[in-house]
């Protein structure tokens, strides 16, 4: 069995199952070590038998609806590879752009050199206070994390050990924890359960049925978690700060007008993610 037939199986086999084609790029890729490129390059190499059997097991497991993440065991975001499991939200790439455009922000808003207080809450895997921790390298950063789930807590701590970032984590529901403990943030991002209630049969089953309804849905609406924070981060945030969501796509301008209603004296902006959809919201008061 070549690479080139490999492929060729698991993608008539995932077209023909109703799931994405290129799962089977991505899997043996990993099975065998190898880049993209050097995949493409190699497409006459044979793939060891115990390989094409683990090959061929993984792939009828992702067409039975487990996510290829959950097969693999990681994902990759902003470049590193992150332990992902049941218990938390498989990081996505719009928010790889939430946190692009919050350290843009930093840059502009903050002066370098000057430790921050910043804070990830519902951290899920960790993939935002990691990586903001590691990429905000002009700001320097106390970063703290929070999440309602301890199994989840578990695996953002795991990531943040794995990759090197000193990270705070906190159990607890959104601000509360921070709240108890005297914090006072210059900067918050997050990325909370945003699909309304009434979208759940729009899912598919590899998301239903394998990612944390807790990091799914936010209440009938969508709107629960950012109405919630609305009333706990004037508690928290400092006079200078920034805070950042990721919202669901036509959630931008509510929930901007629920950050203006909150500070009235801040600068709040719907940005669009590189697909021209609005999935993020920035409030900055100077």
């Amino acid at each position: 069995m070549t690479v080139f037939e490999a492929l060729k199986w698991a993608s008539s086999f995932l077209v023909e199952n109703g799931r994405d084609e290129n799962v089977g790029e991505i899997y043996l890729r990993h099975l065998l070590g190898m880049s993209r490129s050097q995949l493409l390059a190699e497409q006459r190499r044979s793939v060891p038998q115990e390989k094409w059997k683990k090959f061929q097991h993984g792939i009828r497991e992702h067409v039975g609806g487990v996510p290829i993440q959950h097969i693999i065991g990681t994902e990759e975001f902003y470049g590193r590879e992150f332990v992902v499991n049941e218990h938390v939200l498989i990081p996505r790439p719009e928010t790889e752009e939430l946190i692009y455009y919050g350290l843009e922000k930093m840059k502009r808003l903050f002066e370098p050199g000057v430790l921050l207080q910043a804070a990830d809450v519902g951290t899920g895997s960790g993939a935002i206070a990691v990586t903001l921790k590691l990429e905000s390298k002009r700001v320097p950063l106390e970063m703290m994390a929070v999440d309602i789930s301890n199994e989840a807590l578990a695996v953002a701590a795991e990531n943040s050990s794995k990759l090197g970032a000193d990270v705070r984590f906190f159990e607890g529901d959104l601000l509360q924890p921070l709240i108890e403990e005297g914090v006072n943030l210059d900067i918050l991002l997050s990325n909370p359960p945003y699909i309304p209630l009434t979208d759940r049969e729009t899912l598919s089953d590899i998301v239903i049925e394998h990612e944390p309804e807790l990091a799914l849905f936010g209440g009938e609406d969508g709107y629960g978690l950012y109405k919630r924070f609305m009333e706990e981060l004037p508690l928290v945030m400092k006079e200078t700060c920034l805070i950042g969501f990721e919202v669901g796509v036509g959630q931008g301008e509510t929930v901007a007008d629920m950050l203006q209603a909150t500070f009235p004296d801040a600068e709040t902006e719907v940005v669009h993610d590189i697909n021209g959809k609005d999935r993020m919201v920035f409030c900055v008061r100077k």
